[in-house]
């Protein structure tokens, strides 16, 4: 049996068609204003759940690249530190071999006491040496000074190791410990040793102790600690890359996820123009013709 077609169902298929057609332009536009495949989640579950995803783990990268930044930066400034402690051992062991020269006169010993003295204070200033208004030798007790100016001391007792996070298994110590650098020895450290050559060349009579000996130790005691936080600056630029490399990968899967292909894009917003055009114009054709057209 057939279907009598009536005026009123042409109306209406017309009218749901051209609505069809509307809401496909409008997405489409949409698409092309933002540059998104979708705007809202019940577009496409799928591709905003992992859009999510991939935007989380891209927040996480952001958080771990501030972190080596930040280390970095902290061991940056740890090194050149220590650099600079090795230049004034260094000139206080030439110093001390001027000093035990036997033909210099007590003038001569107290001139070379007092520049030594003077390195000893410059020493304490670099024990004290701060990032960001932090003590870069006090352990994770970093505001407070590790090196006493009023007794002339490093008091700092605390070892404990300050580590960031580079990565989801990736952590790495950022710190050296004071203790192991200006008193490595429990006894006073280098400042014990600075002040033992102040106070000998001061003295009338020299005692018979080794200060080069101590010195190089000294010295031989900071090489190691240069030598290991280089190795971890080493890594943490790898890492750097690494999670630059990761930022790039991830970024790349979220652009394939969301982003539209504007030339697609385009070219089925016209399509659907050309529908739209041609429907209103088949549509003008069917509507009941009016008495008003019968008079023409």
């Amino acid at each position: 049996m057939s279907i009598r077609v009536t005026q009123n169902i042409l109306n209406q298929n017309l009218l749901f068609n051209l609505q069809r057609t509307n809401k496909t332009m409008d997405q489409l536009q949409e698409q092309v204003s933002s540059g998104r495949k979708i705007s809202k989640p019940s577009d496409n579950p799928v591709t905003a759940v992992r859009g999510m995803f991939y935007r989380s783990s891209l927040n996480e990268i952001d958080q771990y690249k501030r972190n080596a930044d930040d280390g970095l930066a902290w061991m940056t400034v740890t090194d050149e530190s220590l650099d600079e402690v090795t230049s004034v051992l260094q000139r206080v062991r030439e110093l001390t071999i001027q000093g035990t020269n036997g033909t210099n006169s007590d003038t001569d010993r107290n001139a070379i006491a007092n520049e030594i003295n003077q390195l000893k204070e410059h020493l304490g200033e670099i024990a004290n040496a701060q990032i960001g208004g932090k003590y870069i030798f006090a352990g994770t007790d970093v505001k407070t000074p590790p090196y006493d100016t009023a007794s002339k001391q490093f008091s700092n007792t605390n070892n404990d190791k300050l580590e960031l996070v580079v990565g989801q298994t990736n952590t790495i110590q950022i710190n050296v410990e004071g203790t192991s650098v200006f008193n490595n020895d429990e006894a006073g450290g280098v400042f014990k040793v600075l002040g033992d050559i102040v106070a000998d060349f001061r003295s009338p009579n020299s005692s018979s102790t080794d200060h080069l000996t101590q010195l190089d130790s000294q010295m031989d005691n900071l090489l190691r600690e240069r030598s290991e936080l280089g190795a971890r600056m080493n890594r943490m630029e790898l890492s750097m890359s690494r999670i630059e490399g990761l930022e790039v990968s991830t970024t790349r899967l979220l652009s394939n996820e969301e982003d539209v292909d504007m030339a697609e894009v385009i070219t089925n917003l016209k399509t659907q123009e050309n529908v739209q055009r041609a429907a209103l114009s088949v549509g003008a054709r069917i509507i009941q013709p009016s008495l008003v057209d019968f008079l023409r």
